[in-house]
């Protein structure tokens, strides 16, 4: 380090007298600048991005160096009555040059920042020149040349409430969310905590962390599917021992680990949504289909097995391993839909990293984190077999983990329905399997604990069948359909905007609606907002694509707050309780 700063000290004394004769006037990087409305107004907020052209061969230091003699690369502003409050860097990498002993953290080619600007409550309509200036130093693997700006300008118009204001330049602007696109992607942090986190650890240190987010992971609502699902097929495993089970479980867990990564990887190198294969109708049905071929399994049609030939080879091998594993490669797509900050933040991450094997490994990682309780899980369920040894016993617990598969089937498969009658499915269903257990499955009813059991069990399920049926008297968001062409700007008369999207098979998005949503303190205050939802079901239609890319939705639930001009204030991503969310609209004036 010594060397380097010896080095970057010695260029910057005698540089300025060899870079006029070898360079001359010419500028190592040159911006051009973009605002994100034609019309502002006093008191709001607009975004700006700026695109910088580093020529070839060189680099610029990043924004946070790692030794502090290096001059950082800075953006600012340059006018009168407007302030830049944020300022967005994208990731930048490290390289090692020859004059160095360490690594150096630069940027090198195309490189876009992005900011938010602030505009004064007092000033005056008119048009206003804001300079924008790009404080930079270039190194290439010989030298450094001295400290250099780059400047661009954007010519603003300030105007009153009674002229209507238009977005432009929205391309390169939502391309500051899609490089930089930090979990809260609420304008108030310049680096997303995830890739931070990462990126200043070890890969060994990287991959526990990541590890235990995919621990976190089960404590979200999504992974509510794979309990009953792990329950019902494993719990109907017979004369399953210790050893079996956990291998069972363990293929299960890497059937599921393999298809999670698959799917990250393609999401945050392709920029598609996340879990968006769950708005495939193709790959609904193969969920819907494996979860009915496996539940079929539970009423004795038949048993999945490996070819004898490969039985025979294998040895240990038994059946039940290749459904064990196939199982698992499903459910990797059933948990893909896991989105929250920490997988938001990986996906990003990962993204920006651009190497497959790299990202493979990271959402690996993640999904066995994600699915080791399950390890544990299909051990516990399987055991439930080896209670008595009666054969009637075990058909009986059998038929019910059955019927736990057919009613997950019949929940993938509602988005593929009519809503006007989907609400009514499972619910039915439930009443029609209670009725079937109490009057006509008279299996193990010789045994009066299995008996009692049964009963209970089937009471529990035909009041909740009923309870869903009764119409609902809560109270809710009087919501909207959101389309591309909906206007953002809210308007005097409101605070802001609220824009939920959602999708049918989204767990986490239903318990939004029916415990934050309909919470009475947020529906009141939430009548000062206008209030849109957008649907994101069937993300391969050519409306929620452009919806997708214009307002950067990288998994659903994602629920954007702005103010009444239509600037980003907040974005939620997953759950958030009601009393939080009653707090972020209370903060939007």
């Amino acid at each position: 380090m010594k060397r380097l700063f010896i080095s970057t000290l010695i260029t910057l004394l005698f540089i300025p007298f060899l870079s006029g004769a070898q360079f001359g006037n010419k500028k190592i990087v040159k911006i051009k600048a973009f605002q994100s409305f034609d019309k502002v107004y006093a008191g709001t907020e607009f975004k700006i991005a700026v695109i910088a052209q580093i020529d070839s061969s060189w680099h610029i230091n990043s924004n946070k160096p790692y030794d502090k003699n290096i001059i950082p690369t800075e953006l600012k502003i340059s006018a009168d009555s407007f302030e830049l409050k944020d300022v967005y860097y994208p990731e930048a990498h490290d390289i090692k040059l020859n004059f160095s002993e360490e690594e150096l953290n630069v940027w090198e080619g195309k490189v876009i920042f992005g900011g938010i600007v602030k505009v004064s409550e007092d000033v005056k309509p008119g048009n206003y020149r804001l300079i924008v200036n790009l404080r930079y130093q270039a190194c290439n693997d010989i030298s450094c040349l001295p400290p250099m700006t780059a400047s661009d300008t954007i010519d603003v118009s300030v105007v009153d409430n009674s002229v209507s204001a238009s977005e432009i330049n929205q391309e390169i602007i939502n391309r500051i969310s899609l490089d930089y696109s930090n979990a809260k992607s609420s304008l108030s942090s310049n680096e997303d905590p995830i890739g931070s986190a990462l990126g200043n650890k070890g890969l060994f240190i990287g991959l526990i962390l990541v590890f235990l987010g995919g621990l976190a992971l089960n404590l979200t609502p999504c992974v509510y599917p794979l309990i009953p699902i792990t329950i019902g097929y494993f719990g109907g495993q017979s004369e399953g021992n210790t050893k079996r089970l956990f291998l069972m479980g363990l293929l299960f867990v890497l059937g599921m680990a393999l298809t999670y990564s698959i799917v990250g990887v393609i999401t945050a190198l392709s920029g598609a949504m996340f879990g968006a294969l769950l708005q495939n109708t193709y790959v609904i049905i193969l969920i819907v289909l494996t979860l009915l071929a496996l539940s079929l399994s539970m009423f004795g049609l038949y048993e999945f097995k490996l070819p004898d030939s490969l039985v025979q080879k294998a040895g240990a091998a038994k059946a039940g391993y290749f459904g064990a594993f196939f199982m698992g490669l499903t459910m990797g797509i059933v948990a893909a839909p896991c989105i929250g900050p920490f997988v938001l933040g990986l996906v990003t991450y990962v993204a920006a990293k651009g190497d497959p094997l790299y990202g493979f490994l990271m959402f690996f990682v993640l999904a066995l984190g994600l699915g080791m309780p399950y390890l544990f899980l299909a051990m516990f369920s399987g055991k439930l077999k080896k209670l008595p040894r009666s054969g009637d016993w075990m058909d009986a617990v059998k038929h019910i983990f059955g019927f736990i598969l057919i009613g997950m089937a019949l929940y993938f498969l509602l988005p593929l329905l009519p809503k006007s009658f989907s609400g009514f499915v499972l619910p039915v269903f439930m009443i029609l399997v209670a009725i079937y257990l109490l009057a006509f499955d008279k299996l193990a009813d010789h045994i009066k604990g299995f008996k009692i059991f049964k009963i209970i069990f089937s009471v529990l399920i035909l009041l909740i069948g009923v309870y869903f049926l009764i119409p609902s008297d809560k109270q809710e968001i009087n919501w909207e359909n959101f389309s591309s062409a909906t206007s953002l700007v809210a308007g005097s008369q409101y605070n802001g905007t609220v824009i939920d999207f959602y999708a049918d098979w989204c767990i986490p998005c239903k318990e939004l609606d029916d415990k934050t949503f309909n919470n009475p303190k947020v529906v009141e205050l939430s009548k000062k907002f206008k209030n849109y939802k957008a649907d994101m079901t069937k993300s391969l239609s050519a409306e929620v694509e452009e919806l997708r890319n214009k307002y950067n939705i990288v998994g659903v639930p994602t629920v954007l707050i702005l103010d009444r001009e239509g600037n980003e204030v907040k974005r939620i991503t997953g759950f958030i309780e009601p009393e939080e969310f009653y707090a972020l609209l209370s903060s939007v004036k």
